[in-house]
């Protein structure tokens, strides 16, 4: 394991509040042990185009309760490309970069197990995305956030729906994990989440209908990811139904959309990014590569990049029936 005198930072994929609290916490935990730090602009983007500049203690004061990410973000093409990665490390040898923490989701871990394994470069991730849909990690940075943002949306949604007896569909990110959907339900008394980890042979939406909506109420809230398989799925696909199959109910569709990325971090966000910023200066003093920075039962744990990005993160079926039970 070589000596390592200087890492490099970057965030990349989608932004995920909390990010700024990483990048903070990395880089005053490196300089606190001797090290310098480099951040990397615009993801594996600016990696490749040699936008990097040093970090110093002052220059990542004050960001702690910003959202979005000061070293900003980018999805790379040419970075999927060998010419692409190869432009990328030479750019690292030349800065004197020595490991690379990399924070963001699936995609942003990939590349860098990818680079890793092409270049013998030492990488360490940080999960940073609003899915929470990384394996080994009981919680993302900036998820807690987001599921803030949703709830908040949500509250203000009932209102309407309730002054006029309508069914609102709002549509919540999440790509394929239903993390967002379900939580968000349960925490802001909706009548039902419909996720991609509940599809059955069971019809998600007769089921939400006939169990309890056409018995008891008249206005009600459906909490959708916008997950599609096999060309199934989102509000508006659900909402059509509705209107085709009941057409004596008044639907309604809010996609909450790139609202739910933004704002100040929760004190929770900034609490895990502080401790899982700390973790991958404590991870690489520990000749650790490869490998995530998660947390688990509160405690900080490694996850190698295999698991981490191949294994699919279950959601807690207790969950489901919780939320059946309350809806009533």
């Amino acid at each position: 394991m070589r000596t390592i005198q200087c890492i490099g930072i970057l965030t990349s994929g989608g932004d995920a509040p909390g990010m700024n609290a990483a990048i903070r916490a990395i880089a005053r935990s490196a300089i606190y042990n001797g090290w310098k730090v480099k951040g990397i602009y615009r993801g594996y983007e600016g990696l490749i185009n040699n936008d990097i500049k040093e970090l110093t203690s002052e220059s990542v004061s004050n960001i702690i309760q910003r959202g979005g990410t000061i070293l900003k973000t980018a999805r790379s093409k040419e970075f999927m490309t060998p010419e692409g990665r190869q432009k990328a490390y030479e750019n690292m040898q030349a800065q004197g970069i020595d490991a690379l923490i990399v924070i963001g989701g699936n995609g942003s871990l990939s590349g860098a197990q990818v680079l890793a394994a092409e270049h013998d470069v030492i990488c360490i991730g940080l999960p940073g995305t609003i899915d929470n849909d990384l394996y080994g990690t009981d919680s993302t940075i900036g998820y807690d956030t987001a599921l803030n943002t949703i709830v908040e949306c949500v509250d203000k949604i009932r209102d309407t729906a309730t002054s006029h007896d309508r069914i609102f569909f709002v549509e919540v990110m999440g790509r394929d994990a239903g993390f967002l959907a379900q939580n968000s339900a349960i925490a802001s008394g909706a009548e039902a989440a419909i996720i991609p980890e509940d599809q059955t042979d069971i019809d998600q939406l007769e089921q939400f209908i006939s169990r309890g909506f056409r018995k008891s109420k008249n206005s009600s809230i459906v909490i959708v990811s916008e997950s599609h398989k096999n060309g199934v799925g989102g509000a508006m696909h659900y909402a059509n139904r509705v209107r085709k199959e009941y057409p004596e109910y008044d639907v309604r569709v809010t996609i909450l959309g790139h609202l739910q990325r933004g704002g100040t971090p929760s004190a929770f966000d900034r609490v895990l990014a502080s401790r899982l910023g700390v973790a991958a200066i404590e991870a690489l003093k520990e000749e650790q590569r490869n490998v995530m920075i998660g947390i688990h039962d509160n405690k900080i744990v490694y996850v190698p990049f295999n698991k981490a990005i191949k294994m699919d993160k279950p959601i807690d079926k207790e969950l489901i029936n919780v939320l059946d039970e309350l809806s009533i």
